[in-house]
């Protein structure tokens, strides 16, 4: 668990940052969850289909947040899941070089890389109209907590995002993959896990330098507080729309780069630049492409977990896919 910790705050891959803009603000006072989310069991959207000859790659797009209350449970897609010959996780990066016990002598070092530095506030360190934003936000979301004023605007963020969601009813965590995972493993279906290995020699000195340095993260923060004020009712809509199946929904409700102004302030920072976290993103997107290929080569039947937005997005995975001579097909 440490070392899974110590990597996000060290490579700083947000690449499921749940930081998505909007296309109009509203005044924040006023906005209103109108949008009554779904509860129990539900399916989930159906399969996307990848195939070359007679090889298929079956695809399940999975949302956040979701609809606190539902639980997902799909008999068609575990008997799927049963069938293949591999199932591929989501993409991902894995940090080595860090153990358990290492991990722990790092924690203080961990905490303090999202603070500011020099033990600036918030206050101190964005506009002051946006310190209002925040406060208004933070009074309605964070009430009784102090400490996440001292952290950086990025984080800070992030934290509002978590507390946000949960008061609107949503929750980020959908529980799908571990479904997955656990369904295949009982079937002894292979799991494959499309990952860029990452070796961190001198993780001390990573977090010391990215706690010394500086974020471009006022343009995420700016952000992560528009959508805050503007977007729950949609992300409720959205997430009932990945609940019930929707598909035709989510492809008409807006789907912007959510991780983009995040993505980048974390990335582009010197500590990140210098040891090549920059390029994770489309180092990872090729891991997944190169192992959905072999996948569809060597088996007759594969199955993956993808985000919604990885599938949905312009230059999407599957776009990848049938730029490269595969079919896809959507679910009805």
């Amino acid at each position: 668990m440490w070392v899974r910790r110590i990597g996000y705050w060290l490579s700083v891959c947000a690449l499921a940052l749940p930081m998505a803009l909007v296309a109009q603000a509203s005044d924040p006072a006023t906005a209103q969850l109108d949008t009554v989310l779904v509860t129990g069991t539900q399916l989930g959207p159906g399969l996307w289909k990848v195939s070359k000859d007679d090889h298929v790659l079956y695809v399940l797009g999975i949302q956040s947040p979701v609809p606190k209350r539902m639980a997902w449970f799909s008999e068609d897609v575990l008997r799927t899941v049963a069938e293949s010959q591999v199932v591929l996780a989501p993409p991902s990066a894995n940090f080595t070089g860090i153990g358990f016990f290492r991990g722990l002598t790092l924690l203080p070092s961990l905490f303090r890389a999202r603070e500011n530095p020099d033990k600036q506030t918030l206050q101190d360190v964005v506009p002051p109209e946006l310190y209002a934003r925040w406060q208004s936000l933070k009074a309605k979301y964070l009430p009784r907590s102090r400490k996440v004023e001292r952290w950086r605007p990025v984080f800070a963020g992030f934290k509002l995002y978590e507390e946000a969601i949960e008061e609107s009813g949503l929750r980020s965590d959908t529980g799908v993959w571990k479904t997955v995972r656990k369904y295949a493993k009982k079937h002894d279906v292979e799991i494959v896990l499309p990952a860029v290995e990452i070796t961190l020699t001198e993780p001390r000195d990573s977090l010391k330098a990215f706690a010394q340095g500086e974020l471009n993260d006022i343009e995420c923060f700016d952000r992560t507080l528009q959508r805050l004020e503007t977007d729950l009712d949609a992300m409720r809509a959205r997430a009932n729309a990945w609940a019930v199946g929707d598909i035709e929904l989510l492809r008409e409700l807006p789907f912007p780069d959510n991780n983009a102004a995040c993505r980048d302030a974390l990335l582009n920072a010197s500590v990140s630049t210098e040891k090549g976290f920059d390029q994770l993103p489309a180092q990872i997107r090729e891991a997944w492409l190169s192992a959905a290929e072999a996948a569809l080569a060597e088996h007759e039947q594969s199955f993956a977990v993808l985000s919604i937005q990885q599938l949905l997005d312009a230059n999407s995975y599957l776009d990848a896919l049938a730029a490269r001579g595969y079919d896809i097909e959507a679910p009805e």
